[in-house]
């Protein structure tokens, strides 16, 4: 992989750190910013919305410049905003941060996504994203712990700072690393046009669902290994890296098959997440049989996750930028919708076993929604490795366009 490469995943990893991070801080925050704790947890709605309308917004924004410029101006609204949230003692202007923030992660995940593709070879989509989608997985690992523990040691501004530290030598990297790329020639409405393909939609949709199923069960993993499974409070961080470490293998083990057995992942992996969820739900608690569960649903998840965007550019391979924000927006709604639908069975007395039990309803939807990918595992043996006439993909099993 090229080593531009590496540098927007290291943007993506302090990206992927501020998206999370806030969850270690919030009663600090609270505290100091003179608002309840509820309140101060509209801060990651607040992201999550940004992100949600940002993907798409922002990414027809940058179609107007190059992609260089595009990268260097997202990260450095990006960093500043950082740095106001880190110098401000007012909720409302730190709430503005956030959502500023959001939109600058969104425009520059969707032109890194594109620029990643465009770094490597047509057949070759899957690594390219994985790579890029390991800053995701290392934040989860390292980026929101470290995040913590300043926050713990010197309060909660410093986990801004860091973030703002960690983006400034991307930012230089970017500069002297990236290729200068023209803006696309085309407009729009053809790059809309591609992204109302069946195929395209059907992955958009699978993406959401798989990801809600994700965050759902993640966002109370907390209580639910304390509550239930009966783990003291020190294991929750222990616990919290299993998965994130289960979601870097995940990740790294998509990157080299969602090339090459795109189905082959998709159709195992849907079977295996919807089944971990439940199993999850069904031992809660036994304590032997939350932790390695903890860290299969982790690597399926993000795994299955990866594949997809993958796929959503494959098969919409002539609009880059809009199927890389389309697919970041599609997995931000299942981010934003899963912890909400976890939250109402939990405040509904259903305890915390049934957003995990969600999780696995969420999953096997997906794996219903998802069924013409999941027969072209089966049936794509028998076909001609040709070519798709839609999505340039070579071979009957790296393309989701012939069975939709």
């Amino acid at each position: 992989m090229p080593f531009a490469l590496y540098v927007l995943a290291l943007a993506v990893f302090a990206q992927g750190t501020s998206e999370f991070m806030l969850s270690g801080l919030l009663p600090d925050l609270a505290r100091d910013t003179g608002v309840p704790v509820g309140t101060a947890g509209t801060l990651t709605s607040a992201f999550a919305a940004g992100m949600i309308v940002g993907a798409p917004l922002m990414a027809v924004l940058a179609r107007r410049w190059p992609r260089r410029r595009a990268l260097l101006l997202f990260l450095s609204a990006f960093l500043a905003v950082h740095v106001a949230g880190a110098l401000t003692s007012s909720f409302a202007v730190l709430l503005v941060t956030r959502v500023v923030a959001a939109l600058a992660n969104a425009g520059f995940l969707a032109v890194a996504v594109a620029a990643a593709v465009s770094m490597v070879r047509p057949d070759a989509k899957g690594r390219a994203t994985a790579t890029l989608l390991g800053g995701v997985t290392l934040a989860c690992v390292a980026g929101v712990p470290a995040g913590a523990l300043l926050g713990h040691l010197w309060g909660w501004r410093a986990a801004f700072w860091a973030v703002a530290l960690v983006s400034a030598p991307a930012l230089v990297a970017i500069m002297t690393s990236v290729p200068d790329e023209p803006s696309p020639r085309t407009g729009v409405r053809p790059e809309l046009r591609v992204l109302r393909r069946p195929g395209v939609l059907l992955v958009l949709g699978v993406g959401a669902l798989v990801n809600g199923a994700t965050f759902c069960a993640f966002t109370y993993l907390a209580p639910l290994v304390t509550g239930v499974a009966g783990f003291g409070d020190a294991w929750v961080p222990a616990l919290l890296a299993v998965f994130g470490l289960g979601s870097s293998a995940g990740v790294a083990a998509s990157g080299r098959l969602a090339d090459t057995r795109p189905r082959t992942v998709l159709a195992g992996g849907g079977v295996a997440l919807a089944a971990g969820w439940a199993a999850l739900a069904a031992f809660a608690d036994v304590p032997a049989a939350v932790v390695p569960l903890v860290f299969a649903q982790g690597a399926l998840g993000f795994g299955v996750g990866s594949t997809l965007i993958a796929r959503a550019l494959y098969a919409a391979a002539d609009a880059p930028t809009l199927a890389g924000a389309f697919a970041t927006a599609a997995l931000n709604v299942g981010a934003a919708a899963g912890p909400v639908l976890g939250g109402l069975a939990v405040d509904g007395g259903l305890g915390y076993r049934a957003p995990v039990w969600l999780s696995a309803g969420l999953a096997a939807a997906a794996l219903a929604v998802g069924v013409p990918l999941v027969r072209g595992a089966v049936s794509g043996a028998r076909r001609d490795a040709v070519p798709c006439s839609t999505c340039s993909a070579s071979g009957c099993d790296a393309c989701v366009c012939v069975s939709t």
